[in-house]
């Protein structure tokens, strides 16, 4: 029973001829050999893998716009179309005018019967129209 085979018959105590037992063997060690072979990848392989998947999920996911221009499409509206606003500042006081020009920062309101005004957007509450 000391021929190396685990949990197997001894080969002489089966009625099969000895040499295609051998046969047998050499098979399935030629099989297990193809089998159990361990293929292992470089580091730089590995490397590039996960590189390409970090673009991908950068490409997947659109970063959201910084400024949607609704306030610029509302400012040039009421521009061009010349519509009476009445804004409102931090500190309650009303103004009411026509916005001539706007800024990243400012509006320029002319009022009838009153001097023109420069106004910071920071200082402004919220507006409507008049």
């Amino acid at each position: 029973m000391g021929y190396g085979f685990k949990g197997k018959k001894n080969p002489a105590d089966v009625a099969v001829p000895r040499e295609s037992v051998i046969r047998q063997l050499k098979r399935r060690a030629a099989v297990e050999s193809v089998n159990r072979r361990l293929i292992r990848p470089s580091l730089n392989e590995l490397k590039e893998k996960m590189a390409t998947r970090k673009t991908t999920t950068q490409i997947k996911k659109a970063i959201p716009p910084d400024q949607t221009n609704a306030e610029n499409y509302y400012y040039v509206k009421q521009m061009q179309s010349k519509t009476p606003m009445v804004i409102v500042l931090k500190d309650g006081e009303t103004l009411t005018g026509i916005i001539e020009w706007y800024d990243k920062g400012c509006l320029k309101v002319n009022r009838d019967g009153a001097p023109n005004l420069l106004l910071f957007k920071s200082n402004i509450k919220y507006m409507y129209k008049a």
